[in-house]
């Protein structure tokens, strides 16, 4: 007796199993709800269990009976986790800074910001590099430098960075695009650098990364480059005395190195009040290399050894010391700053 009622009687609910790291979870589907029926006599149901079962060469096949349980909770999909790893899904960076060999303080200033969020609303990644070289003597160069480094990451940061984690929607036909932030950012430090330090001056050249799109602001001759597998290519016009005499076809680049003025800036923060300050936006392909950096490197350390340095070397701080140190080696005749970030993935 007890064998017919535990076999028409409703099925206990089945013990919910933990999943077994590293195989997949399979569910059962949900069977349909049974039909209404009357119980079989006691007289049918030994029939029933002493009758063979009809085999596929008999007939209409017997489909299997499948037990499905009740009041389990079908199991999520696992979640894949993003990890923060730098090497595949995010740029990493490095940043250096030095006095040289030859000065007694370093009047250059560099900043790094580098920010990844992770959430439904699908933010870019965000950074803001910075490299300013200060002029005007022993402090007013470095003041003028920090200030102006410090007022455009401020700006920056309101203008852009802010409004971005805010919203991404760019219908907002009252918000500046990123180079009219970047531009009003470095207006806003040229003023602040001849109102409070009127003997001092710096470049600066910043760049805005969202995604993989720069953003860039330049004055002066700090510089920006692309560095690939093989070359590298300045993305920043420099705004001196021989860069303009090498436009005009009266001094070769060669010649430039060794002109008694090629330290003579014609644009720089804090020179005058109408500061023209050129912008430009740049795709980033995957694993491209951006080179931020001051003329106490770009000066002593030849572009082939700038790609040797970066290409054999995996870390970008650790590339970053080692190009200081070679301008250290070629005399470290002025300060030396460089910033440098690769984007993630490989080159094509």
């Amino acid at each position: 007796m007890g064998f017919f009622r535990r076999l028409f009687s409703k099925p206990a609910p089945a013990e919910t199993m933990a999943p077994v790291p590293g195989k997949p979870i399979s569910t059962p589907a949900a069977a349909p709800a049974p039909a209404v029926t009357a119980l079989p006599t006691m007289a049918e149901a030994e029939a029933a269990a002493s009758r063979p079962a009809t085999s596929p060469q008999d007939g209409a096949a017997t489909a299997p009976v499948k037990f499905t349980a009740e009041g389990v909770t079908r199991p999520l999909p696992p979640e894949t986790v993003n990890l923060y790893q730098p090497q595949k899904g995010h740029l990493i960076f490095g940043q250096t800074s030095d006095q040289g060999m030859v000065r007694t303080n370093n009047q250059d200033a560099a900043l790094s910001f580098f920010s990844i969020s992770h959430s439904e609303d699908e933010r870019p990644d965000f950074g803001l590099f910075i490299v300013a070289d200060g002029m005007g003597g022993h402090e007013l160069g470095e003041k003028a430098s920090a200030l102006t480094s410090r007022i455009v990451a401020d700006t920056v940061l309101q203008k852009i960075y802010l409004p971005m984690l805010d919203s991404m929607d760019n219908s907002d036909a009252d918000r500046p695009t990123v180079a009219e932030s970047l531009n009003s950012a470095v207006k806003l430090a040229n003023e602040r650098v001849i109102k409070q330090i009127p003997q001092g001056g710096t470049t600066l050249t910043a760049v805005v990364v969202m995604g993989n799109m720069a953003h860039v602001a330049h004055v002066g001759d700090s510089r920006a480059y692309l560095v690939n597998r093989s070359e590298v290519e300045q993305i920043t016009r420099d705004h001196s005395l021989v860069q303009r005499l090498i436009e005009l076809g009266q001094i070769t680049p060669d010649e430039a190195q060794e002109h008694p003025q090629r330290n003579v800036l014609y644009r720089a923060i804090g020179q005058t009040p109408d500061l023209e300050v050129d912008t430009l936006t740049r795709r980033l392909v995957a694993g491209i290399n951006v080179l931020v950096c001051s003329d106490g490197l770009w000066g002593w350390v030849s572009e082939k050894e700038i790609v040797d340095i970066v290409n054999n070397t995996g870390d970008p701080q650790e590339a970053c010391d080692k190009l200081v140190a070679l301008a250290n080696t070629h005399g470290g005749h002025d300060n030396i700053t460089a910033v440098l970030f690769k984007m993630p993935g490989q080159q094509g």
